[in-house]
């Protein structure tokens, strides 16, 4: 953004909200804005040419004529900090009034704030979550900027935000952002029908407007070719491949014709075998399904060696052996790790030491950019963390080279994630030059302020176009860059080359299709005199520009809602591009709910709103908001049992098909602990399980799951129902609630009555029915004191020693004891 910064000779930005001599003028940015301002709009623009300073007009111009408040959302909590920055530097309002909401900004602090805030910069989780929770409200709000606006598919947080401001919003104008919007007209559609958007604008690095301020990006291709040695091991692993393919043809089923079975091929097949599945009990799919599981872990051991090399083969030979002899391995896992030709090729590896001439290649080409310009930045990005590692150990024997490995947050097997804090350490120590080379897995292509570089190194061609141009967008803002992709000749690294060229293409005709095909359908909703700008070198006034262009304004884009453009990779094991969840602070309520909270009046019971108490950590499901849409009232509060309190006698533990099946053979998920405390506590406890594999999630068998089955039906008393989808699961909770709360008059209670009970059950329910008691809280007392009247008569220190116990909930329980009761 630095390059719009207003410099001496510079043309300049007048507006009441903006600065003066902060932002440069560029036509084509006033025009976009312009186009954006007809309606809700979709502004498609290349990397490192402004959409920030498109939206800080926009911005502007909606909150001089509408007032209210505007919201700017961002994936991650670097982006939002640098957002919130750059408007505090350019725009004429109050430092307090330009806020920065993220999960580690306490719930209550952020209500408090939004009240005074006019620019509120955020991460979107935490606006969907003050919204599900009431503490925030859009009504004000005359403006939403979606950045990376390609993140709106699916159950994203931007779908439920824009579907919310649109229903109570008085004035609602939406502006999304983004470089690469997706290859096809239903992905763009998608987009556009969450957002609302009306008008889409794009401009290329080709258009006339653009050009002057577009730095020239070299693109080279280089090839290589797959050692002897390594093409040997990949024949070996083939070989493997073509004997479990076979097996699956033997039981009458087949992932393709041909030669080669791609990712897509095996995970077409996998998904008919588990609608099969989810027909009958065909012992022939299950055995299927399982030998499926086998293929796709030896079709991604041949796509290392031939795409990364025999070091990253062998660290995920290493996973695989650690997983086959895990306790909850699976029988596919078992037995590919049994198998004669894999123990033969896991031999094999030992006596080689070639390694892939990448390695090579890189070191030859970083050392090259480095040598010609010692002051260079490179990214060299690779798929796979193992390769990461496996690239820094070879760049840093090189001179003149201080290379750093920079991933995701996530930490996986002997692999460790980098925390937010550390990213910015790294991020920050490259800019100033203590390292020069940046070795990249996806988490660098969004999401950061990574500087521009004189280099961007693709270690394997990637079939994103979204991915592919992001990459590409890290270099050549500036100055000049340059871009280089590594290719081994005869591999897949040439089709997913191909696949990503043409899926930019399309993607380019699709937007530039729709441009065409949606005129504007009326004149802009203002003149922009407010934006005056000044001619350049000149310093005279630009009087009368009207910002008209050709936006796009119809009847709205509709598709077939393609889940596919948020970012999360098309390989396995690609790094994952997240953005920042509910954190910190965030994990804990603003505080516990009292009885009187969650009771329904016996008027609203017998016919008003239907209620359900939601626990906290659900926000962050689909379901909630799937309650929201039908109606429901729903009330948050930290739940020590259950996820879902429909009445006093009515709790739901909600699990998906994965979590459930890897909960009984991993001992830590505490699954049958979890469902004890829901019969112990409800009198009507509830299980949904969620998803279409249940059978097929970890390859369990049918046996085990049906067995787990009964003994929760039969031993724990627990009513299982089960559920496609997250809305699926919301409209049974509905059900539930209006026959709880209207046919039978039940009031909503989060701790729960059993209709009969032990006398210690009694007595724990006795106790945690006070407010700020859990059923584990209400244990440790009586285990502390022994009976319920020693806890009644004891004083607030007595009290303050027992685990869970604090001050406020030591006071409540006095309070509640001796307090004169009044009707």
């Amino acid at each position: 953004m630095s390059d719009n910064f207003f410099t001496d000779g510079a043309s300049c930005i007048k507006h009441p909200l903006i600065k003066p001599d902060t932002v440069q003028q560029r036509l084509y940015q006033l025009n976009l804005a312009g186009k954006a301002l007809e309606g809700p709009s979709l502004v498609v623009l290349p990397t490192g040419l402004g959409k920030t300073i498109i939206a800080l007009f926009v911005i502007a111009s909606r909150l001089q004529r509408f007032g209210g408040k505007a919201l700017l959302l961002s994936p991650t909590k670097p982006l939002v900090e640098q957002h919130a920055s750059f408007f505090k530097r350019v725009m004429n309002l109050p430092e307090a009034e330009v806020l920065t909401f993220t999960g580690s900004l306490a719930p209550a602090k952020r209500k408090e704030l939004w009240e005074r805030g006019k620019l509120i910069v955020a991460t979107p989780q935490v606006i969907e979550n003050d919204i599900l929770t009431k503490r925030i409200s859009l009504e004000d709000v005359t403006h939403i900027t979606f950045d990376e606006a390609h993140r709106a598919v699916g159950n994203y947080a931007y779908t439920f935000i824009a579907e919310k401001y649109f229903e109570n919003a008085k004035s609602p104008h939406v502006l999304g952002i983004t470089a690469s919007p997706g290859s096809n007209d239903e992905k763009i559609s998608e987009v556009c029908e969450a957002l609302h958007i009306e008008n889409v604008a794009v401009k290329t690095e080709q258009d006339r407007d653009v050009k002057p301020y577009v730095q020239e990006k070299d693109l080279e291709w280089v090839k290589v070719g797959l050692p002897e040695e390594m093409a040997k091991i990949r024949d070996e692993l083939e070989k493997i491949v073509e004997e479990r393919l076979a097996k699956v043809e033997e039981l009458g089923f087949s992932a393709g014709h041909g030669k080669y079975v791609s990712k897509t091929d095996l995970l077409g097949l996998q998904k008919r075998l588990q609608g099969e599945l989810r027909e009958g009990g065909n012992p022939a799919v299950f055995t299927a399904l399982s030998v499926v599981a086998e293929v796709m872990k030896v079709n991604h051991a041949v796509e290392l060696v031939e795409t990364q090399g025999l070091e990253a083969l062998k660290k995920y030979l290493e996973k695989l052996e650690a997983e086959a002899s895990s306790r909850g391995a699976s029988k596919a896992s078992r037995r590919l790790m049994g198998d004669l030709c894999m123990r033969k090729v896991i031999h094999s590896l030992k006596d080689f030491s070639v390694e892939h001439p990448k390695i090579e290649c890189t070191q030859n080409i970083v050392a090259d950019q480095l040598e010609g310009n010692p002051d260079s930045r490179v990214i060299v990005f690779t798929n796979y963390r193992d390769t990461a590692e496996m690239v820094v150990a070879a760049l840093a024997e090189l001179p003149g080279i201080s290379p750093v490995r920079f991933v995701g947050q996530s930490s996986r097997y002997k692999d460790k994630g980098l925390s937010q804090k550390k990213q910015v350490e790294i991020i920050e120590k490259f800019r100033a030059g203590e390292y020069n080379v940046l070795v990249a897995t996806s988490v660098a292509e969004e999401g950061l302020d990574i500087p521009s570089t004189d280099l961007v190194l693709f270690y394997e061609p990637i079939p994103s176009e979204i991915r592919s141009i992001q990459r590409k967008g890290r270099t050549g803002r500036q100055r000049k860059g340059r871009v280089v992709v590594l290719v081994t000749k005869g591999t897949r690294d040439e089709a997913y080359y191909w696949s990503s060229k043409n899926k930019e293409k399309r993607m380019l005709n699709s937007m530039q299709g729709l441009q065409e095909t949606l005129g504007p359908k009326k004149e802009p909703a203002f003149e922009v005199p407010e934006l005056v700008a000044f001619e350049e070198g000149t310093g005279e006034e630009i009087s009368g520009i009207e910002i008209k262009g050709e936006g796009i304004r119809g009847k709205g884009i509709k598709g077939d809602g393609i889940f596919g453009g948020e970012i999360k990779g098309e390989e396995l094991f690609w790094e994952d591009i997240k953005g920042e969840g509910i954190k910190g602070k965030e994990e804990s309520p603003e505080k516990q709910r009292t009885l009187g909270d969650f009771k329904v009046s016996p008027e609203t019971g017998g016919g008003g709103s239907l209620r359900v108490v939601v626990d906290h950590r659900e926000t962050k499901s689909g379901v909630a908001k799937a309650l929201d849409r039908l109606g429901l009232e729903l009330s948050f509060a930290a739940l020590e049992v259950g996820d879902y309190v429909v009445s006093d006698r009515v709790a739901v533990e909600r699990k998906r098909t994965d979590d459930f099946a890897s909960s009984l053979i991993d001992g830590k998920r505490n699954l049958f602990a979890q469902l004890s405390d829901l019969a112990r506590v409800y009198g009507k406890p509830v299980l949904i399980i969620e998803g279409n594999e249940l059978f097929t999630a970890r390859q369990l068998s049918p046996g085990a799951i049906y067995g787990a089955l009964a003994s929760i039906a039969l031993d724990f008393g627990i009513s299982i129902l089960y559920s496609r989808d997250e809305e699926e699961t919301a409209s049974i909770l509905k059900i539930l609630a209006k026959r709880e709360q209207i046919t039978e008059k039940h009031e909503v209670n989060p701790h729960g009555k059993k209709s009969s009970g032990t006398l210690a059950e009694q007595q724990e329910y006795l106790v945690s029915s006070i407010s700020n008691i859990g059923p584990k809280a209400a244990r440790n007392l009586l285990l502390h004191f022994g009976t319920v009247e020693a806890i009644m008569r004891t004083d607030p220190e007595e009290l303050k020693k027992v685990k869970l116990i604090g001050p406020k909930t030591a006071a409540r329980i006095l309070e509640v004891v001796k307090t004169p009761y009044k009707s």
